[in-house]
């Protein structure tokens, strides 16, 4: 990954995108977007497509949803403490004691999620596993007039943002899911982009994929395209407590993971098996045998039908504030997915 690649990655992961706020990191993605495409546009919904040789053919589209979970703010009592509901899906229990920043029209405010210290739990509150109802956050403010001069109902809450690097090549942080794979798709995009590619690629940030699959479904039709490549998070199974019999072996730093299954066109897989043999891009294969619960089983049923491929980053403690990757999984996930848009062409035939 080379200096300007990580500097994007970076600038990615430090701005806010609940899901339904996702502005901010749009502006992001077409500021990167600019420098190689022959256009970036935004839609109505809020998907920015970044457009290369867009009269080409086959249309080949590359999603990757730039939304993360959060919180929104639904009251704020006399007390001044702000009680919350989920943007997309919480344990719970990761939530207690969080640093956060709500994302206020006047800008961010910073706080922390709370409830009351385990002294003061009963035996029984000790066993309960904690509701996000019964938590709140503490913003520090003296009363809910003050809390309200700050805060309104509806403001986007994420957990405070931040990226660390570990060893072996691994990296930390909130929302890597799908951040990475909207640096994968750009990523990719771009270099597709210096190869003179026959096809059209449209790589598209896609939003509000964690509460519904939404902005797949606006993007892609108008995009209209014959082909797509879905980049999405998956869990890695190489941690303890994981059951690799039930949920297939999946490491970090070994490959981005190719998905077969119902959401999965054969050809659009060989296609991109044969790339990963030819330019010995490391890659793990794995099974799914229902319809995918991301961006893939709603592009895949765009218009008439889209030959659809599901490429996806290895990621430990998903919807949680530390998501673990490997920053070579994506770099290896970009390279096969720009290989994939340069060798497909106008005779070739994606018919299962």
């Amino acid at each position: 990954m080379d200096q300007v690649s990580h500097e994007f990655l970076l600038s990615l992961l430090h701005t806010p995108s609940p899901s339904g706020y996702e502005r901010p990191i749009q502006d992001v993605v077409r500021q990167f977007a600019q420098s190689f495409t022959d256009e970036v546009t935004t839609d109505r919904h809020g998907n920015v497509v970044a457009a290369v040789n867009p009269h080409g053919s086959p249309r080949i589209m590359l999603a990757g949803h730039c939304d993360q979970i959060g919180l929104m703010v639904k009251h704020i009592d006399d007390k001044g403490f702000l009680w919350v509901h989920p943007l997309g899906g919480w344990d719970p229990q990761v939530l207690l004691g969080q640093s956060v920043q709500v994302w206020t029209a006047s800008g961010p405010v910073t706080g922390a999620i709370a409830r009351k210290p385990i002294h003061l739990l009963s035996p029984d509150e000790r066993k309960m596993v904690p509701e996000i109802r019964n938590l709140w956050v503490d913003i520090g403010a003296k009363n809910g007039d003050e809390a309200r001069e700050l805060v309104s109902p509806g403001d986007p809450i994420t957990v405070t943002l931040g990226y660390r690097e570990l060893r072996n090549g691994l990296a930390l942080s909130p929302a890597m899911d799908d951040k990475v794979g909207v640096w994968t798709i750009m990523t990719a995009a771009q270099r597709a982009a210096q190869r003179h590619p026959q096809a059209a690629i449209f790589a598209v940030s896609t939003v509000q994929e964690e509460i519904g699959l939404r902005g797949v479904q606006t993007s892609a039709f108008r995009v209209a395209p014959d082909l797509g490549i879905v980049v999405d998070v998956t869990h890695a199974t190489d941690c303890p407590t994981i059951d690799e019999n039930q949920y297939g072996r999946v490491r970090l730093g070994q490959g981005p993971v190719l998905y077969r299954g119902p959401n999965v066109n054969p050809v659009v897989l060989e296609t991109l098996l044969r790339e990963a043999r030819t330019a010995e891009i490391p890659v793990q294969l794995n099974g799914l045998a229902m319809v995918a619960s991301n961006d893939a089983a709603e592009l895949q049923l765009s218009r008439e039908g889209v030959a659809v491929g599901l490429v996806c980053i290895p990621n430990r403690y998903m919807h949680s504030p530390v998501e673990m990757v490997s920053l070579q999984d994506l770099d290896h996930a970009a390279e096969l997915i720009a290989r994939f848009c340069v060798a497909v062409g106008p005779s070739n035939d994606f018919t299962p």
